[in-house]
Formats: C-alpha cells, sequence, structure tokens
C-alpha cells in the first residue's frame, strides 16, 4: 500500500463543497493536451462504471460511484452509467444541485475556513513542515502568507486540489456535477443525501494532529509528482473495486480512524435509511444515486449493508463480462 495516495482521496471524498473555494484560488494553467484527432477519438473507451443495481418487488436503486473531479477526455460515459440515467424517474447526491451551485455554499465554507483567532499556522505546523509550504507555495504563486489566513485543513486539502487541479482534473466535471446538468435538462427532480453544512462540519471537526498530519502527508504527495492521482483515476476509469479499497480506504481507516469513521461510516449509515425508503415507496419509480466511490465499497460500504438487508444486489458493467 502507499500512504501518500490517502490525502488526495479524502480530497476527492469531499470536492463537491471544497470546490467552489478552490475556484477563488491563483488560477493553476493545465497541462496543454493535443487535439482529439478523429483516429483517437474512434478508439475512445468510456469509464468502467462502479454502477450496482438494488432491487425491491417492485423497483430499484441504481448506485453509481463518483470521481468528484474528472476531465473533459473521461466523456461520454459508458452506456451503462447513461441507461441508469434514463431509467430513473429521480436522482440522489450528496448534496443537491442548489447548494452545490450556490454562492450562500462558497461562503459558507470560507467561513469555516478563515482563521478567526490569533493562532499561527507556521506555529501549528512546525518550523520543517511550514518551509516545505513556503517553497510549495512559491512554486505555485501562492503566497504562504495568504495561506496562513485558512485553517490547517483547509491547507492540507487544498495542497491536494491544486495539485490535481494541474493535471486537468477540475470538479466542474465530476461525475456529480454532469448529472446535476442532466438532471435539469431532462426536468428529473435530484435532492441531497446530506446538507453541505454537514460536509463542512467534517473538514472543520479535524483534530489537531489530524491536520498537520494531513499537511504534511499532501506536501510529500506534491513533491512526488502526478503518479499517485493519475493511478487512482485510472483505477475509477477501469472500475477497479478492489484497487480503491485496497489502496485508498483501508489504509485510511488504519492511519485517520476517527476521521475515516466519520467521512465514510457515519456518512453511509446517514444515507442508507434514505436510500432505503427509495425502495419501500409504493410504485416503479427508479432512483438513480450518485455518491463518492468510496462510499459503495467494503463492507462499511452501502452496497453490501444493502445487500445485508436482504436486497438483491447485482453490478452493472457490460464491459466486465468482455
Amino acid at each position: 500500500m502507499n500512504h501518500r495516495w490517502k490525502c488526495r482521496w479524502i480530497a476527492l471524498s469531499l470536492a463537491l463543497c471544497i470546490g467552489p473555494v478552490l475556484a477563488q484560488a491563483p488560477a493553476v494553467k493545465a497541462p496543454a493536451k493535443p487535439a482529439q484527432s478523429a483516429q483517437t477519438a474512434a478508439a475512445y473507451v468510456a469509464p468502467v462504471p462502479l454502477l450496482w443495481k438494488v432491487s425491491d418487488a417492485d423497483n430499484a436503486v441504481y448506485l453509481l460511484g463518483s470521481f468528484h473531479m474528472l476531465r473533459a477526455s473521461d466523456y461520454p460515459l459508458s452506456k451503462d452509467a447513461e441507461a441508469a440515467f434514463a431509467d430513473a424517474a429521480s436522482l440522489m447526491l450528496e448534496i443537491s444541485p442548489e447548494e452545490a451551485n450556490s454562492p450562500e455554499l462558497r461562503k459558507a465554507m470560507m467561513d469555516a475556513a478563515m482563521r478567526r483567532d490569533d493562532s499561527s499556522l507556521a506555529t501549528e505546523l512546525g518550523p520543517e513542515t511550514w518551509t516545505e509550504l513556503q517553497a510549495w507555495s512559491k512554486r505555485n504563486g501562492m503566497p504562504a502568507e495568504a495561506l496562513a489566513r485558512f485553517e490547517t485543513w483547509m491547507v492540507g486539502l487544498t495542497i491536494s486540489l491544486v495539485e490535481m487541479s494541474k493535471q486537468g482534473l477540475d470538479p466542474k466535471l465530476g461525475l456529480d456535477q454532469h448529472f446535476m446538468d442532466k438532471a435539469k435538462q431532462a426536468g428529473k427532480p435530484a435532492v441531497g443525501l446530506e446538507k453541505a453544512t454537514d460536509q463542512i462540519g467534517l473538514l472543520d471537526g479535524m483534530d489537531a494532529q489530524e491536520q498537520k498530519q494531513l499537511v504534511k502527508q499532501s506536501l510529500e504527495e506534491a513533491g512526488k509528482g502526478p503518479e499517485y492521482s493519475e493511478r487512482l483515476h485510472s483505477a475509477w476509469r477501469n472500475g477497479d473495486a478492489d484497487f480503491i479499497w485496497r489502496e485508498t480506504a483501508q489504509e485510511l481507516k488504519r492511519e485517520f480512524p476517527r476521521l475515516y469513521q466519520r467521512i465514510n461510516v457515519d456518512r453511509n449509515n446517514h444515507w442508507l435509511p434514505q436510500i432505503e425508503q427509495r425502495l419501500q415507496q409504493p410504485g416503479t419509480d427508479n432512483t438513480l444515486v450518485v455518491v463518492g466511490a468510496l462510499h459503495l465499497l467494503g463492507d462499511d460500504g452501502v452496497v453490501a449493508k444493502l445487500r445485508a438487508k436482504g436486497y438483491k444486489v447485482e453490478r452493472i458493467c457490460s464491459a466486465c463480462k468482455r
């Protein structure tokens, strides 16, 4: 396992609420990409979806694992994912489209992220990590003094998200935003499983040691370049549920147990009754649920929890059958 992956996965897990704040940071230029030729377009392979269908007697819920930051080259999606959307009468996402795209979310995130006392980021990080942060800030055109106005957790997550942005990964192109836009165009109702303030509270509730560790390991990841994010992104594109669980969640669970409980387990348990209610309601209307991929995987995941309740659960993956 490689411990350096978990900080970027933490960042991805909450990119829905961090994205609007990141958009206000100094622009980071992504590497230029060559124009796609007709031959390349013809050879395009759509991402393999992390998609399950959970069935009750009369209706179903589709569970689709999201990557919250993607590239334009990750589209179009697979026919399985688009068919699930077409078959669904409504959508459930981590937070509602109204909240995800509202100015109020940006303000609430900034209010939580700004320091309101005389505490010092440099003191909290210690001289070694502060020096590393200054060097990173200089390379990326972000004065360390400006970052020092933010809480330590925000600094750590900003580092991870900026590094992923440099690779062309964009929260505006994330799978959640894609389906929010499609639902609006199709006139399908879309609701949130939690409030944006719940996500912000997860971050703001990190203890001092977790926050310091997050900054330190985010800087370590940045020093190693794009390899780790690329492997995470590739695992999502390949629909490799085992890799994502094994190489991110298990170590996150071991090294950040309190944060793992709050970011993953507690949220899954909160979402489960809402998803189950859709299965138990009368009628034949189906629902598409789009949440971060980690929430669907492993013994703590929504898929396993619904299977344990006796629902019929099947992976939908045409590409897996080839």
